[in-house]
């Protein structure tokens, strides 16, 4: 594994460099870092592909944007900036959540780019766009004010089946403090979901790659329904939809399970 400092648009990016072969880009989602892409998963680094974890602006170990820049179009550009750096001409690009949106947003502007897609419970509905911003701006200030027990203090909890809510408490906690800097988490906590990374599921006709949209039956994230990831798959020509067997614990979660998603179809476009 190679560690290195890429210069993204608003600072240095942490990114890890694992293995040889076809390229595979990892995006987490919003308030995680890369280590949330395929859960420590080393299957596609032992299976012959390229694996590139990077964590976004404000996350990680990774810089802030002094201007509170975390709009869709700056966090495709890091990305772009990552690619370029490491000489990668085109890439599987795998994205949860923010990272999805994210890996959409560049596929669409830069296709030649991204030689197949691995959307993760997307949870950007351009039809719902501003219901949950109160509720962001809720666990923003809860971090900025208090840090990851104002966070807490601010997530409603309620929203979550009782069963979950100790499981779920003890991971939000762990991965808030893998930070390096929790003002700028709170920074893109307000930012992100403000941004729209395409205006319309429509647009995303146009993407022409390979695709596999991973969905979630998860009762305890509310925030990724199956049913916006049954959109998204319907809105791209070339995807399937992938989700757990009812009463299984989601792919998402399954960095081997995942993994293996990933590896077949970056062996679909290989052939």
């Amino acid at each position: 594994m190679v560690e290195r400092e890429i210069d993204g648009l608003a600072g240095k990016l942490h990114v890890e460099d694992l293995g040889e072969g076809r390229a595979v880009v990892g995006l987490h989602g919003l308030s995680a870092t890369h280590r949330y892409v395929v859960m420590g998963s080393r299957t596609l680094e032992r299976g012959g592909h390229r694996v590139i974890l990077y964590d976004a602006r404000g996350h990680g170990a990774s810089d802030g944007s002094t201007g509170r820049d975390y709009s869709y179009e700056s966090l495709a550009a890091d990305l772009l900036a990552v690619i370029d750096e490491l000489g990668i001409e085109r890439a599987v690009l795998a994205g949860a959540s923010m990272g999805a949106h994210t890996a959409a947003r560049l596929a669409l502007a830069h296709p030649h780019r991204v030689s197949a897609l691995v959307l993760i419970t997307p949870g950007y509905d351009p039809d719902r766009f501003e219901s949950g911003l109160a509720r962001w701006d809720a666990l923003a200030g809860g971090l900025r004010e208090r840090g990851i027990e104002g966070f807490l203090d601010a997530y409603d909890f309620h929203r979550v089946p009782e069963a979950w809510r100790d499981t779920v408490r003890t991971v939000i906690a762990q991965r808030l403090s893998l930070h390096r800097d929790l003002r700028a988490v709170a920074d893109a906590l307000s930012a992100v979901p403000r941004s729209r990374p395409f205006d319309s599921l429509r647009e995303l006709a146009a993407l022409r790659v390979p695709t596999v949209v991973v969905g979630s039956r998860d009762e305890a994230d509310p925030e990724h329904p199956f049913s916006l990831a049954e959109r998204y798959a319907s809105a791209i020509p070339s995807s399937r939809l992938l989700v757990e067997e009812a009463g299984r614990s989601p792919i998402a979660w399954q960095g081997g399970q995942l993994s293996r998603a990933i590896a077949e179809l970056a062996a679909r476009v290989d052939a």
